[in-house]
């Protein structure tokens, strides 16, 4: 049981890397966009966008590529932790009743508003890493190829979750 918890542990590590990683680079990608995508969560004084659009895509690279290595517990810590950072900053909009503004999980042509899935898609990814923080057993080569294809197929679950919700919040739905 230790070394399936730890193995699930793992492809949720690889999973959850991959899905920083990419959001990381694709904010990047659409880095003039950001500190509006930032500033419309109406959480940080003015002063502040800016250098949070400069730093957040930067550690979402950083701590994204230290998952995918297998790197713990501290960029295990800081995904958690970054995760439950969004989470309460789509929670505290919803309560503002702001669920009209973009989340900016990823820059694609679906505009994806905020609701609580995604509060709860992020704390499911925050306790998927939980067991990252125990003391590994060591991992077999099979044990290492199962936790990356889990992981990749924990990320594609994750882009077609994402997708899905898009689509269906997209004005495009309710024309019939």
């Amino acid at each position: 049981m230790a070394l399936g918890l730890a193995i699930m542990g793992l492809a949720a590590s690889v999973g959850v890397g991959l899905i920083l990683l990419i959001a990381g680079l694709e904010k990047l990608r659409h880095r003039i966009l950001l500190p509006g995508v930032i500033a419309n969560y109406r959480l940080l004084p003015a002063g502040l966008v800016g250098p949070a659009a400069k730093i957040l895509p930067i550690a979402e690279i950083g701590i994204g590529g230290a998952l995918i290595a297998g790197i713990a517990p501290l960029p295990v810590m800081m995904a958690i932790l970054l995760l439950m950072l969004f989470g309460v900053a789509i929670a505290i909009n919803i309560r503002r009743g702001r669920t009209q503004i973009d989340c900016g999980c990823g820059r694609s042509q679906l505009r994806h508003p905020i609701g609580w899935p995604l509060v709860a898609r992020n704390i499911v990814l925050a306790l998927l890493l939980v067991p990252r923080l125990w003391p590994a057993p060591s991992f077999s080569a099979i044990d290492i190829g199962t936790a990356m294809v889990g992981g990749v197929a924990l990320y594609l679950a994750y882009l077609l979750c994402n997708s899905i919700g898009a689509l269906i919040a997209s004005p495009a739905a309710y024309r019939r």
